[in-house]
């Protein structure tokens, strides 16, 4: 694989952030950072720069998951996908995130996820049909697909 995404977690939960940091790494890229709150990701992207930064939406600070994909997003720092067991709590309005990926996620699903994001990144559009468990938000959808 060419240039491997960085990629930054922003994950309060240690064993899910760790499990996929072991997932990214696993499938030859790098974890540019982790981070378990608004302010702690913020700091963070103050000194990284990543090309994909997986979120979930309830954090160490409550649900800022939103406002920390606002805050990439806002700045173009980075790709944004969600991560979540509850979609929902995405608002609808919120078109700045590529997509979604929701809980509970398989090591298959984020094996697939990882190498359809590189193809969109590295090489637009990907060339491999996207992922179950992988959902666009529409914006992206007629650039992505």
């Amino acid at each position: 694989m060419n240039e491997p995404l960085k990629i930054l977690i922003v994950e309060d939960e240690a064993l899910l952030a760790m499990e996929l940091e072991s997932l990214i790494e696993e499938n030859g890229h790098e974890v540019a950072g982790w981070a378990t709150s608004l302010a702690e990701a913020q700091q963070v992207l103050g000194q990284v720069k990543p090309d994909i930064a997986l979120v979930d939406i309830h954090l160490a600070d409550g649900p800022t998951g939103v406002e920390v994909a606002e805050f990439i997003r806002g700045n173009d720092l980075a790709e944004v996908v969600f991560l979540t067991a509850n979609p929902k709590r995405i608002p609808e309005k919120f078109d700045g995130a590529l997509g979604v990926i929701s809980k509970p996620y398989t090591i298959n699903g984020i094996t697939a996820a990882l190498r359809y994001l590189w193809e969109g990144v590295r090489r637009p559009p990907p060339d491999t049909a996207r992922p179950v468990g992988f959902d666009l938000v529409s914006p992206s959808q007629a650039y992505w697909i």
